[in-house]
């Protein structure tokens, strides 16, 4: 990767939807190269899929709750289980597992305390849980979804 396509990297961080023509322009390349170097991102991975960011609020979904779990079955098949179980509830929209005092880190976006609340229910009846402590929000102070990339292409 190199500087160029870093550029790149950067313009479809702030609009996947900017054309091949306007990215060839601001990177100083013709079209062509341009969309060799973007096809070429995505089949290596390094851009996994382009998609429109929603505003939480203006749909309703205006709680967000960061969930720290202990689990009490560390073994390869309990991980592999919570990981499923956890992975297939679309209100987690953030999935880690940590190292410290917590085995899990999620964030987790609902309408109000009602739903977070039927979401408590359905992960600890899946699920045989040590421990899980909810933090509430009660502001988004900032949220990004835009890498900090080196400037020089550098990885």
């Amino acid at each position: 990767m190199d500087s160029i396509d870093t550029k790149i990297l950067m313009l479809l961080q702030e609009d996947a939807g900017i054309s091949i023509a306007e990215i060839a322009q601001r990177v100083n390349l013709s079209q062509t190269p341009c969309w060799k170097r973007v096809q070429r991102l995505e089949a290596t991975g390094v851009i996994q899929k382009r998609v429109a960011l929603i505003d939480p609020e203006k749909v309703g979904l205006g709680l967000t709750v960061f969930v720290c779990i202990e689990t009490s079955d560390h073994s390869g098949q309990g991980l592999q289980h919570f990981a499923e179980v956890v992975s297939a509830m679309p209100e987690v929209m953030e999935f880690y597992r940590m190292a410290g005092d917590v085995d899990y880190m999620l964030r987790v976006v609902v309408r109000d305390m009602a739903a977070y609340d039927r979401f408590y229910k359905r992960l600890i009846e899946a699920i045989p849980l040590k421990n899980v402590t909810s933090r509430f929000t009660m502001q988004r102070v900032k949220s990004t979804t835009t890498y900090p990339l080196p400037s020089d292409g550098a990885r």
